[in-house]
């Protein structure tokens, strides 16, 4: 058993620390920070420093945090918590930010406010310049290929643009019915000439004419067992409007006030039928409002959403752990390189690659010329 003195030779008694001296610590001579600082000094942030008002404190310098984010991804680092925790332990980014700890809320702020997608740019394109000063990279031949990544929302709430066609093919025979029930309640009760209700007239719904065809076609072609066709036309609902709708709820409560009839609610309590029909004329306007947000989500460009990422489409992937060709919510990225460097980034909501490329050339071209 070792004695006592055998432990004091390496810790101090009563502390809880390594007694060591931090001056006989130093980075390898090779180490990719001291890189980053070369370039750094060479780069142009008057657009980074711009962003800052000559008043006040403005806490931890921009560019060493843009410094510190850089050097993070450049080792695979991109959670702020782990930054923050190695700004406090590794000796890279102890050198790297002179000893200063950045808390969260710091990196934060700076890229949520102050690192615009607009610098970031900007500044991406100096590192590239500078890889051409440096004969690294010419920027004239550009190599692109693509993938396709998960994105993080619920591979469950997808929403169709072929199954909302098909629910809303049936709507306007819905909303007809509620139509001919609310005219036909007014007059047999005289309510239309006593308060004034002219006759309603149902709005009209472009392009049902097409989806009611192929919904006609897909139930012949399923008795046959061929292959259905596809439904993701475009139906133009700007004139369906649920405050139409709503001009009949105003009636109906003004009518049912002006006859001293109530609004009942809970088990056991039998409901008017002006209350029936003042539900049935909510649940159908409640009904077109998510059909809208959904086309207006999904735009002209998309047949599918995310009910948890607006912005992600679904799509097939390689990786198909349930074996069934099943669309997951995925985003297709497009990467540019030139000898081994990532000299442009493309994420888009595109199923194919057909309308990729001529993004990135533009983009690149805009940076730094002709191709």
């Amino acid at each position: 058993m070792q004695k006592q003195d055998y432990y004091n030779e390496f810790f101090e008694l009563g502390q809880q620390k390594i007694n060591f001296k931090f001056y006989e610590l130093r980075l390898p001579d090779d180490d990719p920070v001291f890189t980053l600082k070369k370039v750094m000094e060479e780069m142009d942030f008057s657009a980074l420093l711009a962003q800052y008002s000559g008043k006040g404190k403005h806490g931890f310098h921009s560019i060493m945090k843009y410094g510190v984010l850089t050097y993070a991804n450049m080792r695979g680092v991109c959670e702020i918590d782990r930054i923050v925790e190695l700004c406090k332990r590794d000796l890279a980014f102890i050198w790297l930010t002179q000893g200063e700890q950045p808390k969260r809320d710091a990196f934060y702020d700076f890229l949520n406010k102050k690192l615009t997608s607009e610098i970031l740019d900007d500044l991406n394109n100096q590192l590239l310049r500078w890889l051409k000063k440096e004969g690294l990279a010419t920027l004239e031949p550009l190599f692109i290929d693509g993938t396709k990544i998960e994105a993080n929302a619920n591979r469950y709430t997808f929403v169709w643009r072929g199954i909302l066609n098909y629910h809303l093919a049936g709507l306007p025979d819905t909303i007809d019915s509620l139509y001919a029930k609310y005219n036909g309640f007014l007059e047999e009760n005289g309510y239309d000439a006593k308060y004034g209700f002219g006759n309603a007239r149902m709005f009209m719904i472009e392009g049902m004419d097409k989806v009611r065809e192929v919904i006609e076609k897909n139930r012949k072609r399923k008795l046959t067992k061929h292959k259905k066709i596809s439904n993701n036309g475009m139906i133009e609902i700007d004139n369906c409007s649920p405050l139409e709708l709503l001009k009949l709820q105003k009636n109906l409560v003004a009518t049912a006030t002006g006859e001293g009839i109530g609004f009942v609610y809970g088990k056991g309590r039998k409901k008017s039928e002006i209350q029936r029909l003042y539900e049935e004329l909510e649940a159908c306007g409640r009904k077109i409002m998510e059909y809208k947000e959904s086309f207006e989500i999904m735009g002209k460009e998309r047949n599918s959403c995310s009910k948890t990422d607006l912005e992600a489409a679904f799509m097939r992937m390689k990786d198909d752990h349930m074996r069934n060709g099943q669309p997951k919510p995925a985003y297709n990225v497009q990467i540019a390189v030139e000898n081994y460097f990532i000299i442009h980034g493309y994420i888009s909501n595109d199923r194919t690659d057909y309308n990729t490329l001529i993004p990135v050339i533009q983009r690149h071209i805009h940076a730094f010329g002709e191709i």
